[in-house]
């Protein structure tokens, strides 16, 4: 039972410390230079933080008087599961405490925490009812616990989280009703996150600095905010026409839809619906396009129901069946574009490609 035990802990240890990223100080001045007006006057909480470690905590410390703050606040979360000396903590600033007539870092207050700082902790709750914005990187295994407990207290909010939760049904859900978006400052590529020592760097892209700080680099990583912005209404600029030149569009075997593989290529006069990669999501804009699904088994009703033979990277049988390309949009396989076939018809022997996740859309202004 020990050594059941110990194994658990030492997995649960492991989880969390491959869950703690350390975002770049660039890229949070870079997003949240959009905010300023939201934030004036405002009780900012950065609850899943390392206080001390935390560039969240050093942007909003060093602009306290900048961005004209009323309240900063930052808990520090100690995983029983990890063996270190520190107890959990509160740090706050709110005044001019050492009466140098300056409001910034050295104006901090140190509490000790009850709980062990846990955003989920009945503590941290308490300070977050009394926050106006969370500003954080919540750990991305737990972003959707997250996100419901932001919405459950009704909090505005400006943290960083992985594109394919674009992909849950309850986020996707937020964005198609228009209470969540995207932030403005990422768009694509990866991103570089400071990570514990104990961190392995297992690949290419990582690597140590002059002071032995470790970095990894993150794909798909992006703000999610409800945080409104100027750019967040500009219409894309479309060029490309379906009509005459359908054969770029083909439509889904099994829904009503055209597929874009590059969200530029959105042709501008086609007015029903169009299956469109999820990075789309960069450059929506509500008042252009209106989101109408996810293109997975449980937001579309397919419009046939297809048992198929899953075949490998080079197109080759594999002898395992399932139903409707795994619940997700398909195509017609075209050997002209396509690398290899993903999908076989067990009755007709017709050949699919698989598509990566869509997002159903309607223009429009058409």
């Amino acid at each position: 039972m020990k050594k059941t035990s110990s194994n658990k802990n030492l997995k649960s240890a492991n989880k969390a410390k491959s869950d703690e990223f350390y975002t770049q100080l660039s890229d949070i001045e870079k997003e949240l230079g959009n905010y300023k007006n939201h934030l004036k006057n405002k009780v900012i909480f950065c609850n899943c933080d390392d206080p001390e470690e935390s560039n969240f905590w050093n942007y909003f410390a060093l602009n306290f008087e900048f961005l004209g703050l009323k309240k900063l606040v930052s808990t520090h979360y100690k995983d029983a599961n990890l063996f270190t000396k520190e107890s959990p903590y509160k740090l706050e600033i709110v005044k001019d405490a050492n009466k140098d007539g300056k409001i910034n870092k050295l104006d901090t207050i140190k509490t000790p925490l009850k709980q062990n700082g846990d955003f989920r902790s009945s503590e941290c709750i308490e300070i977050l009812k009394e926050a106006d914005v969370i500003v954080t990187n919540p750990p991305f295994s737990l972003f959707r616990e997250y996100l419901a407990q932001l919405f459950e207290y009704k909090k505005k909010f400006i943290i960083i989280g992985n594109l394919n939760a674009i992909t849950y049904k309850e986020t996707f859900k937020l964005i198609k009703d228009n209470k969540i978006w995207l932030g403005q400052s990422i768009h694509s590529g990866d991103r570089e996150f400071r990570v514990p020592e104990s961190y392995p760097l297992n690949s290419a892209g990582n690597r140590i600095d002059e002071n032995g700080n470790k970095f990894i680099r993150v794909k798909g990583v992006r703000w999610f905010t409800n945080l409104d912005y100027k750019e967040r209404h500009d219409d894309l600029i479309l060029y490309k026409t379906y009509y005459g030149n359908e054969s770029e569009y083909p439509k889904y075997k099994n829904y009503d839809a055209i597929n874009v593989d590059i969200t530029k290529d959105i042709p501008m006069d086609y007015k029903g619906a169009i299956g469109v990669p999820i990075t789309f999501l960069d450059k929506y804009n509500p008042d252009q396009f209106e989101l109408v699904a996810l293109g997975i088994v449980g937001s579309i009703d397919f419009a046939c129901n297809k048992k198929m033979e899953i075949l490998d990277k080079s197109g080759m049988p594999t002898g395992k069946l399932t139903w409707n390309a795994k619940g997700t949009l398909y195509r017609l396989y075209n050997p002209l574009t396509d690398k290899s076939p993903a999908f076989k018809d067990v009755e007709t022997g017709e050949l699919y490609s698989s598509i990566y996740a869509r997002v159903i859309i309607k223009n429009k202004k058409i």
